[in-house]
């Protein structure tokens, strides 16, 4: 259950809603206890709700006295949330629920993510639709699904159901911004079968852990340089094969697609003759490696133990090194910088999985591009690589971007509002996240639509943690927002 040291925080409803929803396990594609959640929470108010076909839940709720005349406001967040741990945290997503605590500005949870990406926004939206004191216009409250892993919900809301003018996505990352723009994205994978062959008599096994990378979100964070632990994991692979005639058992590294990669643990044997000299000789190259991320990634460890029993089956000779070099030639990291926008990314990969055994390798990525065209060069390009190693490609997951409106009338009011209330300009912005503005865009091209939120580090990572002040900061400006809606 969600540690209940957040009571006495400011605004008490907007926590006391975050409290509740992160008692509720929620990934993405299992979110059928979240949904009933909100059905529940909705109709506990006496509002008009509804679950579309594909899980999106709507709640409707009227505009206060005095607030007829004003356009109608979608507010949309996403229910579902990234489950990740370190490996070293005893957690069942399934059936625990977010075990969060203070600290200082911070709120963070325990060896997991924290779930304020998109929690915030949903518990933002809750709190709006249970009170009785806020001014507000027509509200469309819409909950969607799978935003994590696919964008599923937003793609599959149909057009008419949504009458609202004005849509207001409450899943940005950084208090000072406002969104008008976002990357679209497309998931590369490239599978493989392999036979294994008998490991030869003679040989040790050792076990390779990459751990203690930051990690975190795929896109948002894309530029910072961290380190991916597949690729990290690869280099010492390929130095291995070529100097100690390497083999691979098993390897595993990464998780979900949207998640910079933190972890990766390789079974491998190599020949006894090697056994007392195998760590020592990597050692200058893990230092090597340590030393280019010791500014970002600080707590990176590269360890290299003996096993007691040799693993019965590895990779062939050939598949081994098709595997490797596909992996070292993939693009990962940024790939374009705009030349139309100042320090945004235009085009980018993460590598964000790797898997090897039972016969079966598998590579998965997460290509995103505010530029369509840019998005399908780069996959492509992945394609090309990992055909040349024998490996089948699919493209699957596609989902646009959206495209700045400069003469956006909502823009114009949000910029006034934060000038009156922080007397400075707000950063406006197009970001390398895939938000879900451009798919609801497509059913609703003419809705004026702009992102926002609190300031949130670390999404998508243990690390993840969302700043107290910043929320106070942010409820503030919402209320203002819903005070000045433009009239119909």
């Amino acid at each position: 259950m969600a540690n209940n040291n957040l009571h006495a925080l400011a605004p008490q409803e907007l926590w006391a809603n975050f409290s509740a929803l992160n008692a509720v396990p929620r990934a993405s594609k299992k979110e059928e206890r979240v949904i009933a959640f909100m059905i529940d929470f909705g109709k506990s108010l006496g509002l008009e709700v509804t679950e579309d076909h594909v899980g999106n839940v709507l709640i409707k709720k009227a505009a206060t006295v005095g607030m007829e005349d004003r356009k109608t406001v979608v507010l949309q967040s996403h229910l579902d949330m990234v489950h990740q741990k370190n490996n070293d945290t005893i957690f069942d997503f399934d059936t625990q629920g977010i075990d969060m605590f203070v600290d200082g500005d911070w709120v963070k949870a325990k060896g997991t993510t924290l779930g304020a990406d998109n929690g915030i926004g949903v518990a933002t939206i809750m709190t709006i639709l249970a009170s009785q004191e806020l001014e507000h216009p027509a509200i469309e409250a819409l909950f969607t699904i799978d935003e994590e892993t696919g964008m599923t919900g937003a793609m599959g809301l149909q057009g008419g159901v949504l009458t609202g003018d004005i849509l207001l996505n409450l899943d940005t990352e950084e208090d000072d911004e406002l969104d008008i723009g976002c990357a679209g994205g497309i998931d590369v994978t490239a599978t493989k079968s392999y036979q294994e062959e008998a490991s030869p008599s003679g040989a040790v096994a050792f076990e390779i852990v990459v751990k203690g990378l930051n990690g975190g979100h795929s896109g948002i964070e894309i530029h910072k340089g961290l380190g991916n632990a597949n690729k990290i994991m690869n280099r010492l692979l390929y130095k291995s094969y070529d100097e100690f005639g390497l083999q691979l058992a098993t390897l595993n590294g990464g998780s979900l697609r949207n998640a910079i990669p933190r972890e990766s643990t390789a079974t491998v044997i190599v020949s006894s003759e090697h056994e007392d000299n195998f760590a020592s000789d990597l050692a200058p190259l893990i230092e090597a490696i340590k030393t280019e991320f010791k500014t970002v990634d600080g707590g990176l460890t590269i360890s290299i133990e003996k096993l007691t029993t040799v693993p019965a089956a590895v990779l062939s000779a050939q598949d081994q090194e098709l595997l490797i070099n596909a992996i070292y030639a993939a693009h990962n990291g940024v790939y374009r910088v705009s030349a139309d926008f100042e320090d945004l990314v235009e085009t980018s990969n993460n590598i964000a999985k790797v898997s090897v055994g039972d016969g079966k390798m598998s590579i998965k990525c997460l290509t995103r591009s505010s530029v369509e065209s840019s998005k399908i060069d780069l996959a492509q390009s992945l394609e090309a690589g990992f055909s040349i190693a024998g490996f089948d490609v699919v493209f699957s997951g596609s989902y646009p971007g959206w495209t700045p409106n400069a003469d956006s009338e909502i823009l114009e009011v949000l910029k006034r509002i934060y000038i009156e209330q922080h007397e400075e300009e707000p950063k406006v912005v197009a970001c390398h996240a895939g938000l879900e503005c451009g798919i609801l865009g497509t059913n609703y091209p003419e809705m004026d639509m702009i992102s926002f939120g609190p300031t949130i580090l670390g999404a998508h990572s243990p690390a993840e943690r969302v700043s107290i002040s910043s929320v106070q900061k942010y409820w503030e400006f919402v209320k203002q927002i819903l005070k000045e809606i433009p009239k119909k």
